[in-house]
């Protein structure tokens, strides 16, 4: 047992944010692709299942009325009301993931970020992706071609105000070039899993070696 790989260790729950256009859709499906030790937070939602979906795998879908009952419960980590629906993540699927080593991955805004390190802190570890400029972002958002210019400026209103919120993260990347960017979020990812705090295997392991 000499490659400390092998050591048993608790998971996390790594959190990628970004305002809209700065990519961390494009750095969350790659993750999920390339890193087969981390997987998607599948939430609980109000809204209606789209063609294509799986229940329990691309959301678990949920009445209104038995989403406040969880919320009534205390059986989310985090919830929040987008668009009018109601999307939370589950604590107790979570809680047992992380005990069994099991990471996972929370493409969320800041307030879900927020509320998902008061309850969970030590576990929790934040990402937040800027784009290299207001310009390129704009540009980024325009080349959709399908926004009106009145759409593209609410999107840049709320970009603005997300941005705002990055001194709530634990690590700040600027993507400017996509592989560069994914590079860096890779070496938080691997640096994290290494924080003793985590490596549960470690006092026996260390106990072994000192016997």
């Amino acid at each position: 047992m000499g490659n400390s790989d092998t050591l048993k260790r608790r998971g996390l729950m790594f959190v990628l944010s970004s305002p809209s256009g700065a990519g961390k859709t494009t750095m969350a499906r790659r993750l999920l692709v390339e890193d087969d030790e981390i997987a998607m937070s599948v939430s609980v939602t109000t809204r209606p299942q789209r063609p294509g979906e799986v229940d329990g795998k691309d959301y678990i879908f949920a009445t209104r009325e038995r989403f406040m009952e969880m919320v009534e419960a205390d059986e989310f980590l985090e919830w929040a009301e987008v668009f009018g629906n109601h999307y939370g993540t589950p604590k107790a699927q979570i809680k047992a993931g992380l005990k069994e080593g099991r990471d996972f991955l929370f493409d969320i805004d800041w307030q879900g970020t927020q509320q998902l390190y008061q309850r969970a802190e030590a576990d929790v570890v934040r990402v937040f992706l800027l784009p290299p400029s207001i310009g390129e972002l704009e540009r980024r958002l325009s080349s959709r071609g399908t926004d009106s210019a009145e759409v593209i400026a609410g999107r840049m209103a709320r970009a603005r105000s997300e941005i705002s919120h990055w001194d709530g993260y634990d690590y700040v990347v600027v993507n400017d070039d996509m592989d560069a960017c994914f590079a860096k979020v890779c070496t938080i990812l691997q640096a994290e899993r290494m924080r003793r705090a985590r490596q549960t295997g470690l006092v026996s392991f260390v106990r072994d070696l000192t016997a």
